[in-house]
């Protein structure tokens, strides 16, 4: 089985080493810029660089498109497939649709489509065990599905069938417990900062509330802090901290409010 990679961003970093690592052959890898296309294909065996959407005499049997989840569409309309290749975004957010009628209308040869997504937060460089990332499968036929699974399989001890509604909603919540999160560090971060305090002093907590996180049934069983106890001293006194800072103080009254009305 070989693939090619369209993109040169962190997942198509990630998918390009494992499926080599595996023994899938990545035949092509696209990038606009041909450095990070060089970028990533020096790590692989046997790989051309394209600058060019035409993939027309590419050996490639899947062809993963690793782009923003705005361009999905503008690529897939301007690529060139082989006839009979399997075309698959790995966006959490972006249907199968995204696929499957952007190649309806503008390619004349049969090509399939698919959706590959690996449920995790990538970044260039810092390795990842893909053994136990989750990847989501969706495919329009039975045998792209069987294909794709046997992909995934072969990378990922984590492998589950999804339609586009269901991955869709895993997506929210990655956003929430990802994105949001590792934001609110970063907000903390920035008021320590702000008063030449050390974020380091609470990276131990960080530590522990993840900890709890993962071995409890339920996150909110372990849930802690001044919403949840109801001192409303801390929290006027926060409050008041964070007066002149409008964004900080809507972040902490909403989140504040979230708490207090989950826990009763």
């Amino acid at each position: 089985m070989n693939v090619a990679i369209i993109g040169t961003g962190n997942v198509a970093w990630h998918l390009a080493r494992v499926f080599e690592k595996n023994e899938i052959l990545v035949t092509d890898i696209y990038g606009r810029d041909e450095d990070k296309a060089e970028e990533i294909g020096q790590q692989l065996y046997e790989v051309k660089i394209n600058t060019e959407l035409d993939f027309s005499e590419s050996r490639a049997d899947v062809f993963f498109v690793c782009v923003s989840d705005d361009a999905i569409a503008e690529v897939c309309s301007k690529a060139l497939f082989p006839e009979g290749a399997i075309v698959v975004h790995t966006s959490g957010g972006r249907p199968l649709s995204d696929v499957q009628e952007t190649l309806r209308i503008y390619h004349d040869l049969p090509v399939s489509s698919g959706v590959f997504y690996p449920v995790m937060t990538f970044t260039k460089g810092k390795a990842v065990d893909f053994l136990k990332i989750p990847i989501a499968i969706e495919s329009e036929n039975e045998e792209t599905e069987n294909l794709l699974l046997g992909l995934a399989r072969a990378i990922s001890n984590e492998v589950f069938l999804m339609n586009s509604k269901e991955r869709a909603i895993l997506h929210v919540s990655a956003v929430f417990s990802c994105n949001f999160t590792n934001h609110l560090w970063a907000l903390s971060k920035a008021i320590l900062d702000s008063e030449n305090l050390e974020f380091d002093m609470l990276k131990p907590l960080i530590a522990e509330t993840f900890k709890k996180a993962m071995a409890s049934d339920h996150p909110a069983e372990v849930q802690t802090g001044p919403a949840l106890r109801g001192d409303d001293s801390s929290i006027k006194s926060h409050l008041d901290y964070l007066a002149e800072d409008e964004d900080l103080l809507e972040v902490y009254e909403t989140l504040t409010k979230s708490i207090q009305d989950w826990h009763e």
